[in-house]
């Protein structure tokens, strides 16, 4: 008995002594950000430590990268295993043999564009050392579904086992969804619904004399767009964020030392070729020439469990996929081709991510994203060094000649004079650093407003690059910045949730005196409605609906809404002024009778029909569309009781400031968990109900402090 307790102290006191020396060392090894504590194994097995916090959050720590990507693909299968496997199935081109005949187009989508196929050739063209950090992320998953299958939905086992080109897949399916662009129309839209915020505040202009970002991406809520949040630390990364579900990489992230977001930029990265179909062919420069043709059998999973088969036909033209539809009784044949995906692949878009999250400061951070791996997104940086910057970042095609409008629209494809071969340079990309005011802003406007005094002067650039606009939200993002003279950290946070629209600034007041002028008494009404107005989208606003609802009457007639269209020359005062106060009035009063006609009342709160839901979840929405000149978006779908339940826009938040030590807080709208039983399904939407944004917990007290869990995954 003594000799089995003594072994027993000895052992507690060796585990004791290993976490100590651990806990000592990370003071040297890992940035200041965190203090991790990280299980000791066996040399015969690998190990990594999570610690789940209250809010479903891993706070993951590992003694080497591989066991990092291992414990982080099984946090993310902890989280999301139903949505995780349905995801990777859809994108192996394979989801209508799963689950049936609803998902054969998007089979047929994703095979005519080769995203299956090119999968492998994405993988092999990794380096040794990531696809081994890949091999390990897969095995995490896997591993979680050996030992929990009864926490996997029995529709999605199908999928099992996940594997590596399925990581590669549906990284090349969710970049197509960004890239499409103006080629959505070819296969059947999709292109929408997907925006973002980002700030990044110099020292300079930042009251507590730290530089700060703020990042704030718009996506629909679930499926590929839903956000996974956690923090990931090993000797060589120590790193807080975001990335999509099914991503092996942390997105949007911060360091002690540097941050980073996105924001969707008008890229314009893929082109649609009118083709001229010529016998079993078509027409390139006086000659014809034959597809390049094979076909494919899908299989399609029947109601009775059965699998048919179907033949699918892909033909690639010189520019690629090739896609048929019929218009005015004639047969038109459009070839596509994608920058960055069909054409020069990013292969390296994970492995840019990753060494984006390593980098020390701005000159490192640069080496990294001019390599242009990632082919789509801005770039906004702010660092502990001081530095700011916004990149129009992408894969620009270096076209012969044209404009952004010649180019949105159907190229001619009978000639190689319009095949476009190469890209821009990263020097050759708009950039912004360091500039006179201090601070750099996007809100998916083009690049030539990122900074005010503006510093890009579009005329330096191809004229294909980017369009010449600023939307009313990136104005009001602009206006929130300025107003303040200096920012404070409390001030971005109070900033993030603002849902005033500047739409009304710019109107109402011209449309309560044309109600007055012109209105019947139902415009007279509703002008008193709308001068004692906030102007906001809060939950408890009363007239927001009214005025949405006559600028919808406007919109669904045609009708123009402002008398000074936005001009380059003045681009945060414009577009400004009521086009038509007679016809605006009337429109004012039909509006007014189609809120009482569904509501009863023209002073209805915002809230009580706009609404935050999930499950049992039910609140009351502060939020609403972007062109309405409001920076807090949210997009809504009307559900059965008549109610708008928000579907996207707000989703994952960060507020970051580089003190000692980094101040941070964070949001993940609907939560950090998809699977139906997590009580993390939709745990935070009562925080963004009431504006408010978590601090975000990045050192072992703090960790601990709010611990909900612990575990120590291992694998051989």
């Amino acid at each position: 008995m003594r000799l089995r307790l003594a072994m027993t102290q000895k052992i507690l006191w060796g585990r004791i002594l290993s976490v100590v020396c651990l806990l000592l060392c990370t003071v040297f090894i890992f940035p200041p950000m965190a203090s991790p504590a990280v299980a000791s194994g066996h040399a015969s097995s690998r190990q990594a430590t999570i610690l789940w916090d209250t809010w479903g959050v891993p706070h993951i720590f590992a003694q080497d990268d591989a066991d990092l990507f291992y414990a982080f693909g099984q946090a993310q299968m902890q989280n999301h295993a139903d949505l995780l496997l349905s995801l990777y199935g859809q994108a192996r081109g394979r989801a209508a043999e799963y689950w049936g005949a609803q998902y054969l187009p998007q089979d047929e989508l994703l095979r005519t564009l080769g995203l299956p196929e090119h999968a492998q050739q994405w993988y092999n063209a990794q380096s040794p050392e990531f696809r081994g950090y890949l091999q390990a992320f897969v095995a995490g998953m896997n591993n979680y579904a050996t030992h929990h299958p009864g926490e996997i939905a029995p529709q999605d086992r199908v999928v099992l086992p996940i594997t590596v080109t399925d990581v590669m897949a549906h990284g090349e399916r969710v970049l197509s969804e960004f890239l499409s662009g103006d080629c959505s129309s070819v296969f059947g839209g999709g292109g929408g619904g997907k925006g973002s915020n980002g700030w990044a505040i110099g020292p300079g202009y930042a009251s507590g004399g730290h530089a700060m970002l703020l990042a704030n991406p718009h996506l629909p809520w679930g499926n590929e767009y839903t956000f996974f949040e956690a923090q990931l630390v090993s000797p060589s990364m120590n790193a807080y964020g975001a990335t999509l579900v099914g991503f092996p990489v942390l997105a949007i992230a911060f360091s002690s030392f540097l941050s980073w977001t996105h924001t969707v930029n008008p890229l314009d990265s893929c082109d649609r070729y009118l083709l001229t179909l010529s016998g079993n062919g078509y027409l390139y420069n006086g000659q014809q020439r034959a597809f390049d043709t094979h076909t494919e059998t899908l299989l399609v999973k029947q109601s009775d469990g059965s699998l048919t088969q179907q033949s699918l036909v892909i033909r690639r033209s010189v520019q690629g996929p090739v896609f048929f539809a019929s218009q005015g009784g004639q047969q038109l044949a459009i070839a596509t081709r994608f920058a960055g995906i069909d054409q020069f692949p990013a292969y390296g878009i994970w492995q840019e991510w990753w060494d984006m999250a390593r980098a020390h400061n701005l000159a490192e951070f640069q080496k990294v994203v001019s390599r242009l791996q990632l082919p789509v997104f801005n770039i906004l940086y702010a660092g502990r060094d001081g530095h700011v910057m916004y990149l129009f970042n992408g894969d620009v095609p270096r076209r012969p000649s044209g404009d952004v409008s010649y180019w949105n629209g159907v190229i001619p494809g009978d000639t190689s004079q319009t095949l476009w071969n190469s890209f821009l340079t990263y020097q050759e990309l708009p950039k912004v650093i360091d500039p006179p005011g201090g601070w750099v802003q996007n809100a998916n406007s083009p690049p030539w407003v990122s900074s005010f005094p503006q510093v890009l002067n579009p005329a330096a650039y191809p004229a294909y690059l980017a369009p010449q606009d600023m939307s009313l939200r990136e104005q009001r993002g602009v206006r929130m910045i300025t107003e303040h003279g200096s920012l404070s950290f409390d001030n971005m946070v109070e900033d993030i949730f603002s849902t005033h629209m500047e739409m009304a600034d710019r109107l109402l007041d011209g449309l309560i005196s044309a109600a007055r002028t012109y209105g019947n008494a139902t415009a007279q009404q509703a002008a008193d409605v709308l001068q004692g107005w906030d102007r906001t989208a809060n939950a408890e606003s009363t007239g927001a609906i009214l005025f949405q609802q006559w600028v919808f009457q406007m919109y669904g007639q045609g009708l123009p809404l402002f008398a000074q269209p936005w001009d380059p020359a003045h681009p945060l005062t414009t577009p400004s002024g009521l086009a038509n106060p007679q016809v605006a009035a009337a429109a004012l009063g039909s509006a007014a009778n189609a809120v009482i006609a569904q509501y009863g009342s023209l002073t209805v709160p915002w809230g009580s029909v706009y609404r935050l839901q999930r499950g049992s979840i039910n609140l009351p929405a502060s939020g609403g569309l972007g062109d309405l000149g409001i920076f807090s978006v949210l997009d809504y779908t009307q559900n059965q009781q008549g109610q708008f339940a928000a579907a996207g826009g707000d989703s994952y938040m960060a507020a970051v400031e580089f003190s000692t030590p980094v101040r941070a807080k964070v949001l993940l709208i609907y939560g950090n968990a998809s699977q139906p039983d997590s009580p993390h399904n939709g745990d935070q939407l009562a925080l963004y109900a009431h504006q408010q944004m978590r601090d975000a917990w990045l050192t072992l007290p703090e960790i601990q402090q709010h611990l909900a869990a612990q575990e120590t995954v291992s694998w051989e």
